[in-house]
C-alpha cells in the first residue's frame, strides 16, 4: 500500500504531500497518524524554515472519506457516537502542532478543498490557490458539522454571519471569491501554480524565521488578548528578536543600502 502522505525535505523548506489521488485525497487513518508525525518532524528539524502542505493530482483534499463511513454508518448510534468522538479528537494535536509551529507554513491548492481540505487550508498561514481551484465545507451535506478547527478559523476570517452562510449552506465558491473573502492569500494560473509557490515558500525560507515565528505567535494571541497584555508582549517579542544575529544582520543591512541575508537564527 502506498503512503498516503509523503514528507520531503529539499533545503529549508519540507513539502507534506496528501496522497490519495484516486480518492481526491480524502483523509484518511493512516494520512491523519502521518500528517501529526510529520508536522512534530518538522516542527523540531531546525534546517526547516517553511512548510507547504499540497495535494496528489488534481486535488487539494476532498475532505473526509465518506465513502468508507458507511460501514460505520450501519453500527448503531452509540457506537457511532464514540468513534467519531474519538476519530477527531485525533485530528486535534497535528491542529495544535500547526498553529505553535515558529515556520510558516503554506497551503498550495489546486481543485477541491472541501470539508477537512478547507479546515486544513484555513490553520495553515498563507494559502496560494491555482484560478481554477474551488472550495466548500460541505459537512452539512451529510448532516454533520465541521471539525479540524475549521469553526474556529471560518468566522475569525471571513466574519460571523458569512461563515454561518458557508457553513450551513455548503454552497461551493470559486479561487476569486475565497480571495475576496480572505481565505486564500493569492490566486495564480494553474498552470504556474507549482512555481509560484515554490517562490513564495523559497521567499519565506529565506527571512528572519524566528521574527517570522514570533510574529505568527503574536498574530494569533492578539484574538484573545487585551490591549494590555498584547502591548506587552510586542514589547517582549521585539526584544527577542533583537538579541539574534538575523536582526543585527537586518540593521546592518538596512545602513550598507544592500539586501540582508538573513540565516535564521
Amino acid at each position: 500500500m502506498s503512503e498516503h502522505l509523503l514528507l520531503e525535505k529539499k533545503g529549508a523548506i519540507a513539502t507534506l504531500t496528501m496522497n490519495r489521488p484516486e480518492s481526491r485525497n480524502a483523509l484518511s487513518v493512516q494520512m491523519r497518524e502521518k500528517l501529526f508525525e510529520s508536522m512534530q518532524d518538522i516542527e523540531t528539524d531546525d534546517s526547516i524554515r517553511c512548510v507547504v502542505v499540497k495535494g496528489a493530482g488534481d486535488h487539494f483534499m476532498a475532505g473526509g472519506d465518506v465513502i468508507s463511513f458507511a460501514e460505520i454508518a450501519k453500527k448503531d448510534p452509540d457506537e457511532r457516537q464514540k468513534i467519531f468522538e474519538n476519530r477527531i479528537h485525533g485530528l486535534h494535536p497535528t491542529i495544535f502542532t500547526m498553529r505553535r509551529m515558529q515556520k510558516p507554513i503554506i497551503a498550495s491548492v489546486q481543485g477541491a478543498a472541501a470539508g477537512f481540505g478547507l479546515s486544513l487550508a484555513m490553520a495553515c498561514d498563507m494559502v496560494i490557490a491555482a484560478d481554477s481551484s474551488f472550495f466548500t465545507l460541505a459537512y452539512i451535506n451529510i448532516a454533520t458539522t465541521p471539525d479540524g478547527s475549521g469553526t474556529y478559523s471560518l468566522p475569525r476570517i471571513v466574519g460571523l454571519k458569512k461563515a454561518m452562510e458557508i457553513a450551513m449552506l455548503g454552497d461551493r465558491f470559486d479561487a476569486a471569491e475565497a480571495q475576496r473573502l480572505g481565505l486564500v492569500n493569492f490566486v495564480v494560473p494553474s498552470a504556474k501554480l507549482e512555481e509560484e509557490t515554490d517562490k513564495l515558500a523559497k521567499r519565506l525560507a529565506a527571512g528572519p524565521t524566528v521574527a517570522i515565528g514570533r510574529t505568527k505567535r503574536l498574530m494569533h494571541e492578539s484574538l484573545v488578548n487585551d490591549m494590555e497584555k498584547q502591548l506587552a508582549l510586542e514589547a517582549e517579542n521585539f526584544a527577542a528578536c533583537a538579541r539574534t544575529d538575523d536582526w543585527a544582520e537586518g540593521i546592518f543591512a538596512f545602513g550598507e543600502k544592500r539586501k540582508p541575508e538573513f540565516k535564521g537564527k
